[in-house]
């Protein structure tokens, strides 16, 4: 497979959100782009409502873009062997809490449509809680579906849904050895 743009989209909302985010990072990127995602830019950190389902806890959420070697399925593959290792309970029922979720949102201009891998995700341009932090990594990347660059899928959502998504976190808050 040749080294191509891939965005992720990254949300926890169960134990330490902030450090599941942080570790799931890291982990994408120690393989590098050869088996894992050599990431070069993270967005800022978000706190958001949930989404489908409303009775759970709040989401912090994030987006990470970088090169990588795999295809769909093997980087699939990867995000669910690292949502596996927090603890994400795969019985559960859709849009339940979990301690981490890695969602492929992009993969430069490719599109995939299987039962179980949807690329670009299926619900992308309809989740202010993606958009927003995604615009930061790859605002310019289009989506092969709609032919609209994710900035201006972003602007597109209501401007309540993107006041939901609040900053608690500048870009580089995964770099940062003491916060809140």
């Amino acid at each position: 497979m040749p080294t191509r743009r891939v965005s992720l989209a990254l949300g926890s909302n169960l134990g330490d959100r902030r450090e599941h985010l942080r570790v799931a990072v890291e982990e994408l990127r120690a393989g590098g782009a050869a088996d894992g995602v050599a990431i070069d830019a993270v967005s800022a950190l978000y706190e958001t409502p949930p989404w489908g389902v409303a009775d759970q806890p709040a989401f912090l959420n994030i987006a990470a873009s970088g090169m990588s070697d795999l295809d769909a399925r093997a980087l699939l593959a990867l995000a669910k062997r690292i949502e596996a290792a927090h603890g994400r309970d795969f019985g559960a029922a859709r849009w339940s809490a979990r301690p981490l979720d890695i969602d492929i949102a992009l993969i430069e201009d490719e599109t995939v449509a299987e039962p179980d891998l949807v690329v670009p995700h299926a619900l992308l341009a309809e989740r202010a809680f993606v958009l927003v932090p995604l615009a930061e990594v790859a605002g310019e990347a289009l989506h092969p579906g709609l032919a609209r660059s994710i900035a201006v899928l972003r602007d597109a959502r209501p401007q309540a849904e993107r006041d939901a998504v609040r900053r608690v976190a500048e870009r580089g808050w995964e770099r940062a050895v003491d916060w809140l």
